[in-house]
């Protein structure tokens, strides 16, 4: 029923008791189990997973007066122009296309909406940093990739065109 090449070993009075994914070994006779090596990332690869999180959060949006506002890197450059024109004519009035529909705004909710984006953006580019300092300094662990964003909720995605 199995093949010849099997060996069954007693583990009864082995301490660590061995997991299934252990390596066994006969040395002198004896058994010795070992855990399998675990393959850890380079600092250069979790600083690429740091900035691709960086980037998701980035874009994860924000709320102003209730209004959902998109913030990938095409929404930043679009609400940092519609900025611009809202400081050169406080009277300026624009069509505002948000994630939830349009909405007619004027100069200050549209200097309202530039700020918050940019105070989103800086977060996650200040926590980016804060996590590469924690890397270089050997104090990072996998899981503070998920926590302090300035929302630490993941963005929900976007399928079709808004």
């Amino acid at each position: 029923m199995y093949p010849p090449s099997l060996v069954w070993v007693c583990v009864d009075k082995v301490y660590p008791m061995p997991l299934v994914s252990w390596k066994a070994a006969q040395v002198d006779g004896e058994w010795e189990f070992l855990p399998v090596k675990t393959i850890v990332a380079a600092p250069e690869e979790r600083a690429q997973k740091i900035a691709a999180e960086r980037f998701i959060r980035e874009a994860s949006g924000v709320f102003v007066d209730e209004m959902n506002i998109e913030t990938a890197r095409d929404s930043q450059a679009l609400i940092a122009s519609t900025g611009l024109s809202a400081i050169l004519d406080p009277a300026y009035r624009c069509n505002f296309k948000t994630l939830d529909g349009f909405f007619e705004i004027g100069s200050k909710q549209i200097i309202a909406i530039a700020k918050a984006v940019r105070a989103h953006v800086q977060a996650c580019f200040d926590r980016e940093l804060h996590l590469l300092r924690a890397l270089e300094a050997g104090t990072y662990t996998d899981e503070m990739l998920a926590e302090g964003w300035p929302d630490s909720t993941l963005p929900t995605p976007i399928t079709a065109p808004q």
